[in-house]
């Protein structure tokens, strides 16, 4: 299948590009990157690459993407600013909203000028949609939450709902992906191995987590299966609390789990974005058994397993 990628060449594209190409697709990837910063994949006779911004309206106009999405059969956004990883200052929390808001915005907007638009939209989400509380289970039937995070999924998905009617569209709600290379664990994984890891906060909160392997197989069926469509959650059938995921950390790195994060500390560090790591969220599918996806890695202690060793 020809597909057209965006917000791919980062922490999760690194392994989801090369499945993808594995599978036998042929990918044209959207990026600010130049081409020789993304060298690695630019050699690929199996990818073109366009370099654009994305959010900017006016890139769209030129030939080449023009043309590509005339070809393309299919769609993967996951455009978007890292969520926790800087302190959420204006301009900041702005550039979170506009590589959402404005690319998913300019993405939909030329799909739906396209006469035969692609077959699937594959668009990410987060599940900070649903707030944070330290008691509720949330599903992908919960109603979403009013804070920063909450409303900008909102209209993440809402614009992205906007696609064309011949378009089959999948939203995932993407939990905190695991990998060692990048993201939350990417991280840690130095402090703990230097012997001062420890629990974020009071340890109470829920983290629910993914497999970046699992990610990227999930997005993967989500191309092939014309019968998956709507919102799922992506993560890992077994969420855990803070204290049990940086115990089974430590265990599998064969260092103590001993010195804590204080809430205040990550607080100076982050600003409001702490409150993704320090509140948690307890996230279920309730969709993954009737869309028969199996994970390669459902419980934490096999996730690290996999990583580290």
């Amino acid at each position: 299948m020809k597909l057209l990628l965006t917000g791919c060449t980062g922490f999760i594209g690194r392994e989801l590009i090369p499945l993808l190409i594995k599978e036998g697709n042929s990918l044209t990837v959207i990026s600010r990157q130049s081409k020789r910063e993304l060298k690695a994949i630019a050699n690929d006779p199996s990818i073109s690459v366009i370099q654009m911004n994305p959010a900017d309206s006016s890139s769209w106009n030129k030939e080449v993407i023009q043309k590509s999405l005339k070809s393309c059969e299919g769609v993967i956004n996951l455009a978007g600013e890292p969520i926790a990883e800087k302190r959420w200052t204006a301009d900041h929390c702005k550039e979170m909203t506009n590589s959402r808001i404005h690319t998913t915005k300019n993405l939909i907007e030329n799909l739906r000028n396209l006469k035969r638009p692609p077959k699937v939209l594959i668009n990410a989400s987060a599940i900070g949609f649903y707030g944070s509380h330290s008691q509720t289970e949330f599903t992908e039937k919960s109603i979403p939450g009013d804070d920063f995070l909450a409303n900008l999924c909102k209209e993440w998905e809402f614009i992205a709902n906007n696609k064309p009617r011949a378009t089959r569209l999948l939203i995932i709600r993407i939990g905190i992906v695991l990998a060692k290379d990048g993201g939350a664990l990417g991280k840690m994984i130095p402090i703990f191995k230097a012997g001062l890891g420890g629990p974020i906060g009071d340890g109470k909160q829920w983290m629910s987590w993914i497999h970046r392997t699992d990610l990227c197989n999930l997005i993967n069926e989500s191309v092939k299966n014309s019968s998956w469509s709507g919102v799922v959650n992506g993560v890992a059938p077994n969420p855990v609390r803070m204290n049990e995921f940086s115990n089974t950390l430590g265990k599998v790195l064969g260092r103590p789990s001993l010195l804590a994060v204080p809430g205040p500390i990550l607080k100076l560090i982050l600003g409001d974005g702490a409150r993704v790591v320090l509140e948690g969220q307890n996230v279920q599918s309730q969709r993954f058994n009737k869309l028969k996806f199996k994970f390669m890695f459902p419980k934490i202690n096999d996730a690290f397993t996999n990583i580290l060793n």
